[in-house]
Order: structure tokens, then sequence, then C-alpha cells
């Protein structure tokens, strides 16, 4: 079989960023073999390139979740329509999204059974039922599923019906202990996204409108894509005694008083791979951080019909492997040197090595990064570790730059001026009354709302509301969102 033809067979068009991001989104998604469209509305199968990805996420998130002392476990899809009523502002959150399951066989079903949008009624059934004393406490639990949202827009993984992810639910004998769970989950969150996605983000609580239903706090990191647009990339919850009360997880405490547990959640899911490809791609394609990227490494033999050529490069495969590197042999004859090329660059492989005779004789490997598309000869000698360090670089620089695109477009308002041309383009740094009615106003006239209010409070930008003109209490974050 004949090489196809470089011009007549190249990697496919990807509409350029400028011209239509939500397109070039659709296009890299599409193009780069991580996701199809599904026969049920809404919904996305996620291709063995899309699941490898997520299953490199899986496992650094799982290992940091252990690592803390959580326990994965496995709960039921349906849920029973009695327990979701148990907990008025959870239903209430949910209820517009909610699925449900009427029928059995030919049987109609004497109660409706929801498809979890999420589990914390579920993990409160078995709490009230496991939990007796405070010996039993903590319990520290995290399940990873899919869930379904009946969602009326969708895109494949920033919005979808159904979302595969990791619920985290845990109870505790104190709410100091409650809270200290909180935030170190949401630092573990931050860690993840920062050290192995190279994905900065901003941490802060949610104003009680954009809290979680049910919740007393909720705290958020959040992440700028491309367009300037936020995405929440991960949530921690602070439910205090809110659902223990509703389904009765009472335990008997060290005085011998029966108390109530308080109880915690958090959660991040497969749109952390949309924020993958929105704050790191370009128009080539894919840009995958070195740390979860599927093949780490791709191999090209140049010249392969010559002799020895196969073969060094299967002995190079092999001794990258056996450092711990994610390798990959493109030894298909069937295409181009310049086709392979550019598709591995499509798909985000952050090195290429490429071998020919002269190479060979040289002793070296000819590299190219992606993130820069920088190319450079390597010594074979050694060449694990040269390119253990290159991945690590690549990291780095890959962080550097989302950071520094994310930091000039964060603006400062004291005015609804200001905020109004800021959120076109970024995040928007304000001071904030406090008031429902402000946020709502913000939505209302810019279709914007608030992010969250950063930990760190000391640099606020005036003593005054940028909506209202009244006392500030409050920094907080405003932009258009995902």
């Amino acid at each position: 079989m004949g090489k196809k033809n470089d011009k007549q067979e190249f990697v496919a068009h990807i509409t350029p960023r400028s011209e239509d991001f939500s397109q070039w989104y659709t296009d890299v998604i599409l193009k780069t073999d991580l996701v199809d469209y599904a026969p049920v509305r809404g919904c996305m199968v996620i291709k063995p390139y899309g699941y490898a990805l997520w299953e490199r996420m899986q496992a650094e998130l799982d290992k940091r979740f252990k690592a803390t002392g959580h326990q994965n476990v496995a709960m039921p899809m349906l849920i029973p329509e009695s327990l979701l009523l148990k907990e008025a502002e959870h239903v209430e959150g949910f209820a517009p999204e909610v699925a449900w399951v009427t029928q059995g066989g030919n049987e109609v079903l004497p109660e409706r059974l929801a498809i979890r949008p999420t589990s914390e009624t579920l993990f409160c059934t078995m709490y009230a039922k496991w939990v007796q004393s405070w010996r039993d406490l903590p319990m520290k639990y995290n399940q990873w599923c899919s869930v379904m949202r009946w969602e009326k827009t969708t895109l494949p993984f920033l919005r979808t019906s159904e979302f595969w992810w990791q619920e985290g639910h845990t109870i505790h004998a104190t709410p100091e202990e409650a809270q200290e769970e909180t935030l170190l989950m949401l630092d573990v969150y931050r860690d993840f996204a920062e050290n192995v996605l190279a994905l900065p983000v901003l941490t802060g609580r949610k104003t009680d409108k954009e809290k979680f239903a049910g919740a007393r706090a909720t705290y958020s990191m959040e992440a700028m894509m491309q367009d300037g647009k936020a995405l929440q990339a991960g949530t921690t919850h602070n439910f205090g005694t809110n659902f223990s009360e509703a389904y009765g997880i009472q335990f008997l405490s060290k005085e011998g008083k029966l108390e109530y547990a308080h109880e915690t959640s958090w959660g991040t899911s497969t749109r952390l791979i949309g924020a993958i490809v929105m704050t790191h791609g370009d128009e080539r394609g894919l840009k995958l951080p070195p740390r979860v990227a599927p093949i780490q490494v791709v191999i090209l033999p140049i010249a392969m019909h010559k002799e020895g050529v196969l073969e060094r490069a299967r002995a190079l495969k092999a001794e990258l492997e056996a450092a711990g590197l994610r390798v990959e042999l493109d030894d298909r004859d069937t295409y181009s040197a310049g086709w392979k090329f550019n598709e591995w660059e499509m798909k985000g492989v952050p090195v290429r090595l490429e071998l020919g005779p002269r190479d060979i004789e040289n002793g070296v490997a000819m590299s190219m990064r992606r993130d820069t598309l920088e190319k450079k000869p390597l010594e074979l000698d050694g060449i694990a570790d040269t390119v253990k360090a290159l991945l690590d670089d690549i990291h780095n620089t890959m962080f550097e730059q989302a950071r520094a695109f994310r930091d000039a477009h964060i603006y400062t308002a004291t005015t609804l001026e200001e905020l109004e041309k800021g959120v076109q383009n970024g995040f928007v740094k304000a001071a904030w009354c406090g008031c429902r009615e402000c946020e709502d106003k913000v939505k209302e006239l810019y279709n914007a709302s608030t992010r969250n209010m950063p930990f760190d409070q000391s640099d606020m930008p005036s003593d005054k509301c940028v909506v209202c003109g009244k006392p500030a209490e409050k920094l907080i974050y405003f932009a258009k969102a995902y």
C-alpha cells in the first residue's frame, strides 16, 4: 500500500480560535478522537484516547484521596423519590435536572426512581445506618461514577446530561473537623490542577446565591479559558448538619450525648478535560500536560526501511518505557513522516522523537516539544533522564504560559462601566456589598456571575460596592462562565 499523500490526505482543518472559539473547541475534541456524540440527547461517548486521559487524571486524584485518608465505595445509580424529598433545599436545587425511571419491565413502579444527579441522599441514608458512636467517625468515602442531569444546552465535557466524575462524601464529629476537610480537599484539587494539569486556578468561597443546594458553604477553584470565560473546575461543600438532621445521622458523643454529624462533599469531573483543551490548545490541536498525557513521547523512525532504523527505534522505546515513560512507536508504513508529524501534534503528545539513519550514526534523536514547537537533537546516551527533565520543563512552561495569560486578563473595576468592559475579556476583581440584588443585576446586565471570594481579602480595590455604591464587605471575582 502506498503512502498517503500529505496534501490530499492531510490532518483535518481546525477552525482558528480567533474566528470561532466554540467551533475550534468542537473541532479539536472531535478530530483528536477524544469524544463523539452519543445517540442519546446531550450525552457523549468518550473514545479510547479521551478515556486514557481521564484514567490518568483518575489515577492522580485517587492517589491524593487515599493519601488523605479516603476510601472508595460504590452507591446505586437509582434513588427513591422519598429519599430526595427529605432535604428540601437540595431537592429544589436539582428538581429541574432530575431524570426519572417510572417503569421496570412491563410494570409501572409504585415510586419514581431518580437517576442520581449526585449522591448525597444515598450516602446520608447509609451513614444513618452505619454510624452509632463517635468511635465510628470520621467516615471519609469517595465514589467514581457517572451522574445524570437533564441539561438544556450541552457541549461535550463542559456540560452534558451524563458525565463522569468523583464525588467525595465525609461525616465528622465536630464542625471544625468538617471545615478542615472542606478546605483540605479544595487544596488537594488546587494542587492537582496546578501541578498535574498545568492549570492555574483561583480558589475561594462561593456566595450564598452560587453555593451548592443544601450546603452551608461552598468553595471553588476557577480557571480561565482562552476566550476569557471562567470554568468552575472543582468544588467543595460544607453541609454542617443540614443533611444529617434531615436523614437522622446521629452518634453518641464522648460525653454520652446524642449529636448530629457534620458532613462535607466535594467533586471534580470530566469537565477538566475541557479545561485542558481550552487552556492549552492552539490551531494545531491539543497540547496535553505531560503528567496526564496518555502518550508522553512518540517515536517516529525516519526511512525505517533502511537497515537498523526500526530495530534502534524499538530499543529506544523499550529504554524509555523501562524508565516509566508512556511511549508510542509509530511504525506505520502507510503514512508519510509529514502526515504523522501533524497527527501527533494535533493529538498533543508532549515530545516527538525522530530517529533516522543519520541520527543513529551521530548518536542522537531529533526532539520536538509540542508546547513551543522547538526542535533540538538529544544525545541517545542517557536519553531517558533527558526526556524526563524535558517533560518537567514542558509542564512548567505550560503552567507559566497559562498563568501569564490569566493574570493579563484579570481586570480591576470600581465602576459598572469598568466591570462591563472587563467581563468581556476575562475576570474582574471588584468590591461587593454582599447583597444578592447586586449579583442579580450584574447577571441581568452583562450575563456575568460572581465566581468566588478569595481567601486573601487584603487587596480590596475600593471601599464601595462596584454595583450599588454601598459600603463594600467582600473582594470578589466576576466573570462570564461556562
